[in-house]
């Protein structure tokens, strides 16, 4: 019978436990088993946590089994080896909520990019402490939530957020440019499902006016680097980085303008390696299968 290719009979699968012998042959097996064609297959074995991480993209080819029948018989297998799964069909989009400030650049960019196609996502909502960008998601369609955030309130309007997230079944949240810093109960709450762009390569250039840090260091390469958010700040699980270089004939404006393209080019490939689940939390790192 031919393979069939359609994202109705495709789907993701991850897994990641104890590196043991057999673990391959019992999932590879299993998929066959299932009438199943394996197109894409990764595999890493972590040395120094001992953690094994697998990535397969399956088509279902023979048979009448069905995506979900597929994900119910996978327990019987992942049991025996403690394997930490998911199973994901390629027809469910993942749920993007975006965050933003009053930075445009990287929502822009963004939104160009799923109105192209390159970014299979549903964008479940625009949520900002501000309101300068609203007219941005009126233009596509898209909820604006209005967060507005002071000492005062900052508790109430993380939980509001919160609300949205679980309203909207969102997967993940994207800090694209947000300039707020999230509580350490909010980062724990979205663990694993907020990204983050920050401008540089960390650790570097914290703070206010980064790329003017930069020129006064007299940097010869700048960068991006879009992470998962967690309670230490800018410091969590890096998934992509972006560089450019530049040298002593760029002004603070220049590497500002140049700045914006790495931040744009890394958070945007953060996303597509995220909900095409490419991405494996490791620790303080990540093993990312592209």
């Amino acid at each position: 019978m031919a393979i069939q290719n359609s994202d109705s009979n495709e789907f993701v699968l991850k897994a990641s436990c104890t590196a043991k012998s057999g673990i391959v042959a019992a999932v590879t097996s299993y998929i066959a088993s299932q009438g199943c064609y394996i197109s894409e297959l990764n595999q890493y074995v972590d040395e120094d946590s001992e953690q094994f991480l697998m990535r397969a993209v399956c088509r279902i080819e023979t048979g009448e089994k069905t995506v979900d029948e597929i994900r119910d018989g996978f327990s019987a297998v992942a049991e025996p080896f403690d394997i930490k799964w998911g199973l994901h069909a390629k027809s469910t989009m993942t749920r993007v909520l975006l965050m933003v400030s009053k930075f445009d650049h990287c929502l822009d960019d963004l939104l160009y990019r799923h109105r192209k196609g390159e970014l299979p996502m549903e964008i479940t909502a625009i949520v900002s402490n501000h309101k300068d960008l609203r007219p941005m998601a009126e233009r596509e369609g898209i909820r604006f939530v209005h967060l507005p955030v002071n000492k005062e309130n900052k508790r109430e309007q993380e939980l509001a957020l919160l609300d949205i997230v679980k309203e909207t079944s969102t997967d993940l949240v994207v800090l694209a440019r947000y300039m707020q810093i999230l509580s350490d109960s909010l980062c724990k709450e979205l663990s694993g499902r907020a990204i983050n762009i920050h401008h540089s390569f960390l650790p570097g250039f914290k703070g206010a006016k980064p790329y003017h840090q930069a020129f006064h260091r007299g940097v010869k390469l700048i960068g991006a680097t879009a992470h998962y958010v967690t309670p230490d700040l800018d410091e969590g699980p890096i998934i992509e980085q972006s560089v450019q270089p530049v040298d002593h004939t760029y002004s603070p404006e220049m590497l500002v303008s140049v700045g914006r393209d790495t931040e744009t080019v890394a958070l945007a490939r953060a996303l597509k390696l995220h909900i095409e689940h490419r991405v494996f939390l490791d620790g303080n790192k990540t093993v990312v299968f592209k």
